[in-house]
């Protein structure tokens, strides 16, 4: 969601505002963190393991209007291989009705990106209702457009590419991504929205001959062609929806504005994400012995449809 953290959560605020003034940072820029991330008393996140490098935060107010803004990075080998936005508005009781209309329109009308049906997306799950919106986004990336030339001229990317630079840090040029959102009047007007990517080698995936978001292979219109890369998004994806249930409890969504994602979740579907994981084992030992020249290409071949099938 290329625009949605660096416009969407400071540019509505913005829109609304003549002075500023920042208050204290809970996390320092480069400030090395593990296990939690802590947003507020009641916003607690659970870090995948590792350790993770604080590269962006930024708390705001704007004439009672209340902003966060964090990302944070992990590393191997100076090389990026996941990254996480973490982003909350307070607007509880404050230019209701504009700051409804800002969100509504940076969620639902962004032309570049949002929560509806897109050709990079592989999955859109949404609950809309008046000002109310639960979303749900698995896609992919081509990282380093996105990055250095996005196809909106308002996204920027100054103190990351900094960041990056300064520190000679290499990113990915593929990647997939999730993104989870949550605002409604119901639950005390605060905005959350929470965006993973990964580089896919981290699930063992093959190598991408094509880099472009159109012509990956992990977009969905060519996904099927391309059984190996279709286990890893579907891996992926199972991770995101878990994701998506945890954030859901974490920030108390309502009953009734939750999503139905059972069906995408690993605690549900566990022994066929095992298998996943079993397949595209298998299948990185044929190419091995491929390799290697234990096998030929068409043994190779058979062996991988098999498998496959």
């Amino acid at each position: 969601m290329k625009k949605i953290f660096s416009i969407l959560v400071l540019s509505t605020i913005l829109l609304l505002s003549v002075n500023s003034t920042s208050y204290g940072k809970k996390y320092r820029l480069n400030e090395v963190i593990s296990d939690k991330f802590n947003l507020n008393k009641k916003f607690e996140l659970n870090l995948p393991e590792g350790k993770w490098i604080v590269v962006n935060a930024r708390q705001e107010s704007y004439y009672g209007l209340f902003s966060k803004l964090y990302t944070l990075v992990k590393l191997e080998n100076n090389a990026a291989v996941e990254w996480i936005q973490i982003a909350e508005m307070y607007t509880a009781g404050i230019y209701e009705d504009i700051v409804n209309e800002a969100i509504y329109e940076a969620i639902f009308k962004n032309k570049y990106d949002g929560c509806y049906q897109r050709p990079e997306y592989y999955i859109v799950e949404v609950y809309k209702k008046g000002s109310t919106h639960n979303c749900f986004v698995v896609g992919h990336s081509d990282v380093q457009k996105d990055f250095y030339s996005p196809d909106d001229p308002e996204v920027s990317n100054a103190e990351l590419k900094k960041w990056i630079r300064d520190n000679n840090i290499e990113i990915p040029k593929v990647g997939l991504d999730s993104f989870h959102a949550y605002f409604s009047r119901l639950a005390a007007g605060k905005w959350y929205l929470l965006q993973y990517g990964i580089d896919p080698k981290i699930l063992n995936a093959p190598k991408n001959r094509f880099i472009s978001e159109e012509s990956s292979e992990y977009h969905k219109n060519n996904i099927l062609n391309h059984p190996e890369h279709k286990l890893i998004m579907e891996k992926w994806v199972s991770i995101s929806a878990q994701r998506h249930i945890e954030f859901e409890n974490i920030i108390k969504v309502i009953k009734r504005h939750k999503l139905d994602l059972k069906d995408l979740s690993p605690s549900i579907s566990k022994s066929s994400k095992n298998i996943s994981n079993d397949i595209v084992d298998q299948i990185n030992k044929l190419n091995d012995l491929y390799k290697n020249g234990v096998l030929s290409k068409d043994e190779f071949e058979k062996a991988k449809k098999k498998l496959l099938n």
